[in-house]
């Protein structure tokens, strides 16, 4: 019994101490729980207000989720901290901030190419260099971007495959983007033959260029000779059209194709085939067949032979 009575009286005697401590505690105690709960509301309202300021500068609900998030984090974490030291649990805050030194370091070695993304990321989301829609070219791929997040830039082919490209690749390269200005030139490249009248090609050519699809209206459609080609003359038709998507390019020039062709065949005018030239030393430049016909065998190396063959000849040849 006595025993009992003891350790009753050691029960009690503790518990006396600590509502004594309590109670000394108390005014620090409610300061505090005060301290604590408006940090939350602070929190709270410095999220909204940092949503806010951020949508005057990038769209990207990501950025703007992640910054409102790190703001309100931020904030609680501060508040946790004051807290303590106002409880007097100083070594217990010093002890959190070198623990989350320590842990921030390690993961900064360990998530280093994740953490060059995000950075890049956030730079991208608040430079806009280009939005969701545009058709750009990076990094050896080229399509129009789906979606911009944190770690990369999604990008559709024109042959339907997603590409997910690192957003520290994109902001370490060079960005074409086709849909910044919303318009394009098209350089498409014809050839005639020698024997045209390269005057007459252009007025028709010209003529031809009208009502082309997407074409931009008071911008000069360009004619330009540009090389002596093996088998005709080469020139490149310069035009600009709107342009938002590839289709525009792509359905652009194939209506200037179609109506060149037509134009051409209306104007007699020839579009040659690649053709080959062998020399075969015949004299006077005379067929080889009738050379042979005539009993002709003086093929020596001061004679000539001009044999020219088409496209079409060569696939007859080729079946045969």
């Amino acid at each position: 019994m006595t025993e009992i009575n003891q350790a009753f009286q050691l029960l009690w005697t503790k518990l006396e101490l600590w509502l004594r401590a309590l109670v000394l505690m108390l005014p620090n105690l409610i300061i505090a729980t005060l301290v604590l709960v408006l940090t939350f509301f602070a929190a709270r309202i410095l999220r909204k207000t940092s949503d806010k300021l951020l949508i005057r500068f990038t769209h990207s609900s990501s950025l703007n989720n992640l910054v409102g998030t790190t703001v309100y984090v931020t904030i609680l974490m501060l508040g946790i901290f004051f807290t303590l030291s106002i409880l007097k649990l100083d070594k217990t805050v010093t002890t959190l901030l070198a623990g989350a030194g320590i842990i921030g370091l390690a993961l900064g070695f360990a998530f280093q190419d994740i953490a060059a993304n995000f950075i890049s990321g956030v730079i991208i989301a608040i430079r806009k260099p280009f939005v969701v829609g545009d058709v750009i070219e990076t990094n050896e791929h080229f399509g129009t971007i789906e979606r911009i997040n944190l770690r990369t830039v999604d990008v559709r082919r024109q042959t339907g495959e997603l590409v997910k490209i690192p957003n520290r690749k994109v902001f370490e390269t060079s960005v074409i983007n086709f849909s910044h200005y919303g318009i394009r030139r098209i350089d498409l490249k014809v050839g005639v033959a020698y024997a045209e009248d390269l005057e007459r090609v252009q007025e028709v050519v010209k003529e031809a260029m009208v009502d082309i699809n997407g074409m931009i209206e008071g911008k000069e459609v360009e004619v330009v000779y540009t090389d002596f080609g093996p088998s005709s003359i080469d020139f490149l038709v310069r035009y600009w059209i709107h342009y938002k998507r590839q289709t525009d390019f792509v359905y652009a020039k194939s209506d200037a194709i179609i109506k060149i062709k037509k134009a051409f065949d209306q104007h007699k005018i020839e579009i040659p085939f690649p053709i080959t030239t062998l020399n075969f030393g015949v004299k006077g430049g005379h067929d080889l067949s009738i050379q042979m016909k005539n009993g002709k065998e003086d093929l020596g190396s001061n004679t000539k032979l001009k044999v020219t063959t088409t496209a079409e000849d060569q696939e007859k040849g080729d079946d045969g």
